[in-house]
């Protein structure tokens, strides 16, 4: 009772320093008087238990309230004009309130329109903020507080927030306890800035490398993404901030991976949208109870996913158990119409949506577009008062659960200054840039690189001084950058001499055409790689940094290659042709198809898309200060040809072709991945021993515990991410060859033994039986361990009757 007596102090003194006199009388010792009737009604009770309030606010709304809650107004820039409220904002629709306003005055990096002085020192933003929830609530009827919104996938967006790399290099991490602290780093940084509401993870499941936005989803294979979005979740909302989920449902396969204007048609099976696609939703929405959902914008099996009653109200709420507020991804609800075209018009596309389960709408368009369309379906009893009453309840009850009826504002908007992107932050961001890092390939332990030994270092490549690839639409801005080039020099010091020619660019005049169709290098071209060429001749190593930028990869952006776009691979053969080592370092945001580099060049490093540091920790890395111990979340494969090629497979789906018989006609296609799921290597190696597999019953839902011990077979400590796979002998219908049920990441000294410990629940064990009910079936299981899908180092049986 103490410290809630001090919170409403301090709150009060706030209060009393910042609003004009008249409107103090709605705030009193304890509670504030949202509707300004002198009355604390149920709903302004902080006592009061949280579904009366939410009923009894909903008794007070009219219509038009209540359809305010049902919307989302863009920020500063996207749709809101102003900055802070104004007296024109008497005249528009929000004058009865809003669902939420989305990403306002946070800048974005690359959109010059949304950049504001009001972003930065953090203070300025986050009294901005409250100046805008004053208005909420002192000016409308009801006085409900808005839900401020914003991105959060690998940094919170907003102007030097803490930067996180790209989550796909998060999902090579494999580290759960980093992740878990990367969420509450966002969640403290929303919290301070004023968003209570955090759009990630993205759990989408990345099964076509091609899609344009591989990069941001953790990876492919589902338990992986639910164990990692699991910690994020749960980190960002123990700072008091909701998480939203993105995006539900089977968003991640367009047919042939074609994103942007397309966004339809997903080729996946009932059964194969449970156990993959939808498995990391439920898991993680059953788990830790995110605040949250985006419905996404595609169709599966012809119905849109936000018009449908089955994905948002059967599966989510009837049988995942989610108690919070859907809100649409941008043109869900238009697309509906527009193109789903399964309603005549707009309007009977926001009926549909409505009736669906949608909460509210989010996109760049005025709210107005949404809200006026529903008032009228409302008047003409199309959509029901008891429906309308149920979605807006819904996203009442999260404002309620976030404490935006009892405590609105920032509390010390001064404080956010130390509570911001704070040192500790930042050590925080280069350790899980480090850790994203994987070593591909490392032959006759060329790295780590002994920097006594090589005098000329020539640093090369579009990517090797660029840094616009550390930030991204969905991250922080304006965080000072390093490239590698800068990064390497700074390491060297004055022990080398290191020199920079870019050789060519990312793309090329005629990409993506000239990757169809071969195009001669023009003059310029060759006189740029001729140019490399001449330096690396006078070097002793070269470091060529290649890749992928920022324009290549991300929404609507996919790919009909996967090799090197540009220039960039003739760069690299000419580089090669030098007789000097080449180590090749990847930013990329896909699986690339590096076949040639694989077979050629000694030591490839991956560093995915990494955030502000990243020239420190990719200079660091080569030359040794860290050791890379980051595995894989997506199969890289030879070539397009082979997609889909991904884990976890069914049996025989990647197999081979028969040499002899009567259909043994000889070899005609490519096999294999060339790095396989789980698949990173280390400077020191690792040797693993003494598999137990315990069961106390065999009783179908028994736990069965597992263990073994790992020991650091090397001379220098490293990071050991170590896998449990799971594989059914026989069952009633056809399941994966394997599917991972655990992994951890373990740092270990040289000569240094830990024992590993994973419990296997029933539910690990569960299937979808030919009726499509989830179930354990009795039978054999195989325990594998390894250090990835195919590197099996222990196996033992277990049988369940």
């Amino acid at each position: 009772m103490k410290s809630k007596r001090i919170i409403f102090f301090v709150l009060s003194v706030f209060i009393l320093s910042s609003f004009k006199e008249d409107s103090i009388k709605i705030y009193h010792n304890g509670w504030i008087d949202f509707n300004k009737n002198g009355v604390k009604d149920v709903y302004e009770d902080s006592k009061a238990n949280i579904n009366d309030r939410v009923t009894n606010l909903v008794s007070l709304m009219n219509i038009n309230e209540k359809t305010c809650q049902m919307a989302t107004l863009y920020g500063f820039a996207r749709v809101l004009e102003d900055e802070l409220p104004t007296l024109e904002w008497k005249n528009r629709v929000w004058k009865d309130g809003i669902a939420n306003i989305d990403e306002h005055l946070n800048t974005i990096w690359n959109q010059e329109k949304t950049h504001t002085s009001l972003s930065y020192p953090y203070s300025t933003h986050a009294e901005a903020i409250n100046k805008v929830q004053k208005w909420f609530v002192e000016e409308t009827r009801l006085g409900i507080p808005v839900d401020f919104t914003n991105e959060g996938v690998h940094g919170l967006c907003h102007k030097k927030a803490t930067s996180l790399p790209a989550p796909i290099g998060i999902g090579s991490t494999w580290n759960k306890k980093l992740v878990h602290k990367a969420g509450t780093i966002v969640g403290r940084e929303a919290k301070a800035l004023g968003y209570t509401n955090i759009y990630a993870p993205i759990l989408d499941v990345a099964r076509d490398q091609r899609w344009g936005r591989v990069l941001e989803c953790y990876g492919e294979e589902p338990f992986h993404i639910a164990e990692m979005g699991k910690q994020m979740v749960l980190g960002i909302q123990s700072q008091g901030v909701a998480s939203i989920l993105k995006h539900f449902a089977v968003y991640s396969i367009p047919k042939g991976a074609r994103d942007g204007d397309a966004r339809t048609d997903p080729h996946v099976a009932p059964r194969e949208m449970h156990q993959l696609h939808l498995y990391p939703f439920k898991r993680v929405i059953k788990e830790t109870k995110p605040m949250g959902i985006m419905s996404s914008y595609n169709d599966y099996d012809g119905v849109p996913v936000t018009a449908s009653s089955y994905f948002l109200t059967e599966l989510l709420r009837e049988k995942y158990g989610f108690n919070g507020y859907v809100v649409s991804d941008s043109e869900a609800v238009e697309y509906v119409s527009e193109k789903h075209h399964v309603a005549k018009d707009y309007k009977e596309a926001v009926r549909q949506v409505v009736e669906a389960g949608l909460n509210v709408r989010t996109t760049f368009r005025t709210p107005e577009s949404f809200i006026e369309p529903l008032r009228a379906l409302i008047h003409e009893g199309k959509i029901s008062m008891k429906t309308l009453d149920l979605r807006v309840a819904e996203v009442l009850k999260v404002k309620f659960r976030l404490g935006l009826f009892d405590n609105p504002y920032v509390e010390n908007p001064k404080e956010s200054d130390k509570l911001v992107h704070t040192k500790a932050d930042e050590d925080f961001s280069k350790q899980i840039n480090r850790e994203s890092l994987v070593l591909l390939k490392n032959e006759n332990n060329l790295l780590p690189l002994n920097v006594n030994t090589y005098k000329n270092i020539l640093v090369t490549g579009p990517l090797a001084d660029e840094v616009s690839f550390t930030y991204s639409r969905y991250g922080p801005a304006s965080n000072p950058s390093t490239s590698v080039y800068q990064g390497i020099k700074n390491y060297v010091k004055d022990r080398a001499y290191v020199s920079y020619v870019k050789g060519c660019d990312v793309v090329d005049a005629n990409w993506p055409e000239s990757e169809i169709i071969p195009i001669p290098l023009s003059k310029e071209e060759e006189k740029s790689i001729a140019q490399a060429v001449e330096q690396a001749k006078k070097s002793d190593i070269i470091i060529a940094v290649v890749g992928e930028g920022d324009e290549q990869v991300g929404e609507t952006k996919s790919r009909t290659s996967l090799g090197l776009s540009g220039r960039q691979f003739q760069l690299v053969q000419a580089l090669y042709k030098t007789g000097k080592p080449v180590v090749l370092v990847l930013i990329n945001g896909q699986p690339l198809t590096i076949n040639w580099e694989n077979k050629f060049l000694p030591a490839i490093l991956e560093a995915w898309f990494p955030s502000a540091s990243a020239g420190e920790i990719i200079a660091g890395t080569l030359f040794g200060d860290y050791n890379p111990g980051g595995k894989l979340s997506v199969t890289f494969p030879k070539s397009v040809g082979q997609i889909p090629i991904n884990f976890p497979y069914k049996p025989g789906s990647h197999a081979g072709q028969p040499g002899k018989g009567p259909n043994g006609s000889g070899n005609t296609r490519v096999l294999g991945a060339l790095y396989p799921f789980g698949y990173g290597l280390s400077y020191t190696s690792f040797k693993y021993n003494n598999l137990l597999v315990k069961q106390k019953t065999k009783n179908s839902q028994s736990n069965i515990e597992v263990s073994f011990d790992i020991k650091n077979t090397g001379e220098i400590a490293g990071d050991e991410v170590v896998q449990l796979y799971l594989k059914d002998k026989v069952s009633s219908v056809t399941t994966y060859e394997s599917q991972l049920r655990g992994f951890e990441r373990v740092h270990l000294l040289p000569g240094e033994i830990k024992t590993i410990h994973f419990v296997l629940k029933p539910e690990d064990l569960e299937i979808l039986d030919k009726n499509m009910n989830w179930t354990v079936e009795p039978g054999t299981f195989e325990v594998l361990i390894g250090s990835s899908s195919v590197d099996i180092r222990l196996k033992e049986e277990f049988n369940v009757f």
